[in-house]
């Protein structure tokens, strides 16, 4: 395994506040197996940590990213300069309170900022790799994940949490490695995407592809990018992130620097501007064809479809006695009222398969009308609830009020 300024050659006394980088180059002696059927060996994985490792390695908290996050959780942003996408609920005193937890974030796989993606130089072609990227899934996000894990001597994470894409990669921890997972936190997820949900990325798929620009997938190569077709994507998604409260509250029919409609073309409603600003700014940070396969990845992700298609089946682990018995993670499960990307019943679909296996879980739904986007927005009862579950655990393990 090949480390580049990474983490682990840090010295453990910096303050626990500080974040350190780093990339590690994994699967060098064992490639790591993709569903796909392909395999990946001496792939990065970039990542940030928050904090500092106690002395018996029990306070690791792995954040998971959605689909266009990154591992810049709770810090500025290297290119778009603004503040870590998660820092209500990362840092110290936060929720996830970085003077008491170590939190590791990475990229993942198929990401853009760092981790082995279509981005990246393919060691056989010396060439971006494009379109011969491996399809990747979210359960082999997970299992680079678990490598990264490994590395740092961690036995056991405290806690696995994340929204949306982000959640995904949590149901999956507590399903891969249910032994290494003491507690989970889901958030505004589902135990797979639904036929809207892939028809909506089946939308913003086709207008990066419809971009003369995409070039197959080979834009890099031929010195150009999909500019268009992304932004017109990102815009798409981004109204399946709101909701139509939210979007009457911000922007009613207000109209955009002028006192009446133009009959024209032109971005006449500050809604149509917000999105126009939304699409530009986020070519600015994002790898079109990442997009297509972090995309694909959710598409695909369907935890019951391994399992008989039993749901509570993810969920069932083998006893000491040999016998089948309910996983031993501790779950809180928390979705929207007004999250209609993933709504409450998806939610509660999952809570339903846990209680089927006699797990500890217990499910809140937020009532906000801030839509999907509801959890990385300041919503005091969901900081709260997180803080509550996180701030239990952490005492019946034992885990001091700092790192020491």
């Amino acid at each position: 395994m090949t480390a580049a300024f990474d983490t682990h050659s840090q010295d453990t006394s910096e303050a626990a506040s500080s974040s350190r980088a780093g990339f590690l180059r994994l699967g060098t002696e064992q490639p790591l197996e993709l569903d796909g059927g392909g395999t990946l060996s001496g792939f990065r994985l970039a990542y940030r940590t928050y904090g500092r490792l106690n002395a018996d390695r029990s306070n690791a908290v792995l954040v998971c990213h959605a689909l266009t996050g990154d591992q810049y959780v709770a810090e500025q942003h290297p290119v778009t300069g603004k503040p870590g996408w998660w820092n209500l609920m990362i840092g110290p005193g936060r929720p996830v309170d970085t003077d008491r937890f170590f939190v590791i974030c990475s990229n993942v796989i198929g990401g853009c900022m760092g981790s082995e993606g279509p981005k990246e130089i393919d060691p056989q072609t010396g060439k971006p790799w494009a379109l011969n990227f491996p399809v990747i899934t979210i359960a082999d996000m997970v299992r680079a994940q678990k490598l990264l894990v490994d590395s740092f001597g961690i036995d056991q994470l405290f806690c696995v949490i994340g929204g949306s894409m982000g959640g995904m990669q949590v149901l999956q921890w507590a399903v891969s490695y249910p032994d290494k997972v003491y507690c989970c936190l889901p958030i505004a997820t589902a135990a797979r995407h639904s036929a809207q949900n892939i028809a909506f990325h089946e939308v913003g798929r086709q207008a990066i592809m419809a971009d003369p620009d995409w070039r197959q997938g080979d834009y890099l190569n031929q010195d150009t990018r999909p500019t268009k077709g992304l932004s017109v994507a990102r815009m798409a998604a981004h109204i399946t992130y709101l909701s139509e409260p939210a979007l009457h509250r911000k922007f009613g029919r207000n109209l955009q620097d002028r006192k009446s409609i133009t009959f024209g073309f032109d971005a006449d409603f500050q809604v149509e501007s917000y999105l126009r600003y939304q699409g530009i700014s986020f070519v600015e940070r994002f790898d079109a064809n990442s997009y297509l396969y972090i995309t694909r990845a959710m598409d695909y992700f369907d935890l019951a479809a391994d399992h008989g298609g039993v749901l509570a089946n993810a969920f069932r682990v083998t006893g000491p006695d040999g016998r089948p018995a309910g996983t031993p993670v501790k779950f809180c499960v928390i979705s929207f009222s007004s999250d209609w990307l993933f709504p409450t019943p998806e939610s509660r679909a999952v809570v339903h398969a846990l209680n089927a296996v006699a797990a500890n879980v217990s499910f809140v739904e937020v009532e906000t009308d801030k839509g999907h986007d509801a959890f990385l927005l300041d919503v005091p009862e969901f900081y709260q609830v997180a803080r509550g579950f996180i701030e239990g655990h952490a005492a019946r393990r034992g885990i001091a009020a700092r790192a020491e």
